[in-house]
């Protein structure tokens, strides 16, 4: 009787257990942070998800110069959240939605914090749309005019390095890139331009607008999306294979009237400086004034006021390999961008008649005072484009670099960067390991001393 009382005391405590098992740990949701940590615009960009696409609809009013837009991202969590941040100064906003439910909001500057109805599991993909109608403004800083760009017939926008959150809703740090899809709407009389490959127009409506779709299919930070809208003398072609499409004002006929086919011209030949163009279509586009310079937006440049001359468009289109596909992960590091593709204008010139990359590169050697004040690998946010310290003394990296490896090991190191950081970012402690890798060199004092020392590096 004892050892039946014990096994059925045994059985019930195994049934207890199976019956009642241990409760699970609460999942813990906690906020995304306001910024990516970039050292000269530490509010830019945001933590906690990583952006895939942005699908980006838009009506655009030329009377007035108001747009009418949704912008729909998809993300995916990388923490817990609770709620998330978006960059965004644009128009007024009229409704979030969170996975098509609708979502709390407020904004904060140029922040705009973003509370679903539930907390958003790390790992999973959810959707965020925002709506909102007003006119773009121009987001102004120490760097000059960015972003949503109003012309007299329409506008154009060049984002670097702050002003994408200007139109539209964002993850804006060069951290993160992502697919886009454009589907704008504007007075049939317009055409409308943006990056990639336009995959098709629909009819005017009854209002006379019609729609037109862009895709672009490879990754891209948020400041290279552009939208042109207005009137456009537009040429198609194609160099390589690939589709290339131009398109200038017809007030900008003087300076772009060769913009179409020097653009051919000059990715033919960096395709076989830096290897195969990372991207599904090139292009250009030659807008506005003036007031704000050229930009590499991805696959398709913009020329403000129209191209200077045919080294500001070789300078561009070097871009889509330094700076477009292979991206900076932090603002830091834009000599990366802004010295290669410098340094591309040198090298075209060396190959077509003009003076060698060594007499550039010894003119501006022999320079003195203020060239030598800023250090080249980090300028500081409010020098991150000037023309000495960044544009010359990167090129002049280059070009010491050259020098110090031979153009056995040089020209090669180009296409290696180009691909193996294909559609990625990198920073300079990348590219110096792989120079030191192909070379076979210990290159850290030599960058010591381009990049980190405000002055002039001995020969």
């Amino acid at each position: 009787m004892v050892r039946k009382l014990a096994a059925l005391a045994a059985s019930l405590t195994v049934m207890a257990s199976s019956a009642a098992p241990a409760a699970a740990e609460p999942v813990t949701f906690l906020p995304g942070s306001a910024g990516a940590g970039d050292p000269y615009y530490p509010l830019q960009g945001n933590g906690g998800y990583d952006v895939g696409h942005y699908d980006l609809r838009l009506r655009f009013d030329p009377d007035d110069h108001e747009v009418d837009a949704t912008t729909t991202i998809t993300a995916t969590a990388v923490q817990n959240l609770s709620r998330f941040n978006l960059d965004f100064s644009g128009p007024p906003i009229s409704g979030v939605l969170v996975d098509g439910a609708r979502a709390a909001y407020r904004r904060d500057g140029q922040e705009l914090v973003i509370t679903p109805p539930k907390g958003l599991r790390s790992g999973s993909t959810f959707t965020v749309a925002v709506s909102y109608a007003g006119t773009p403004k121009a987001v102004s800083d120490a760097t000059g005019h960015q972003g949503w760009i109003k012309t007299k017939d329409g506008a154009f926008v060049a984002s670097q390095p702050d002003g994408a959150r200007s139109w539209f809703p964002s993850n804006d740090t060069p951290a993160d890139k992502a697919t886009f899809s454009f589907r704008v709407s504007a007075p049939e009389d317009l055409t409308v331009l943006a990056n990639g490959e336009r995959t098709g127009t629909d009819g005017a409506d009854d209002d006379g607008y019609k729609t037109v779709r862009w895709e672009m299919g490879q990754p891209m930070a948020p400041y290279l999306a552009t939208v042109a809208i207005g009137h456009f003398v537009v040429s198609e072609g194609t160099v390589g294979g690939m589709p290339n499409v131009t398109a200038y004002d017809p007030s900008l006929a003087d300076k772009s009237k060769d913009l179409h086919d020097f653009t051919a011209k000059a990715v033919a030949w960096e395709i076989g400086l830096f290897g195969p163009y990372p991207f599904s279509s090139t292009g250009g586009i030659a807008d506005g004034n003036g007031s704000v310079t050229a930009l590499e937006t991805q696959g398709r440049p913009v020329y403000s006021g129209g191209p200077t001359d045919n080294s500001e468009i070789v300078h561009e289109l070097a871009h889509q390999w330094f700076g477009d596909s292979v991206g900076v992960r932090s603002w830091r590091d834009i000599w990366l961008n802004e010295g290669f593709a410098t340094y591309a204008e040198w090298l075209y010139q060396e190959q077509h008649g003009g003076p060698s990359a060594k007499e550039i590169f010894d003119r501006h050697y022999r320079r003195t005072g203020h060239f030598w004040n800023l250090k080249t690998g980090d300028p500081g946010q409010e020098h991150m484009f000037d023309e000495h310290a960044v544009y010359l003394r990167g090129a002049m990296t280059v070009h010491a670099l050259r020098t110090k490896i031979g153009d056995r090991v040089f020209f090669p190191l180009l296409k290696t960067w180009a691909q193996e950081n294909r559609h990625g970012t990198a920073t300079t402690a990348d590219f110096i390991g792989l120079a030191e890798k192909l070379s076979g060199q210990n290159l850290r004092p030599f960058f010591d001393a381009w990049l980190y020392q405000a002055k002039k590096p001995r020969l």
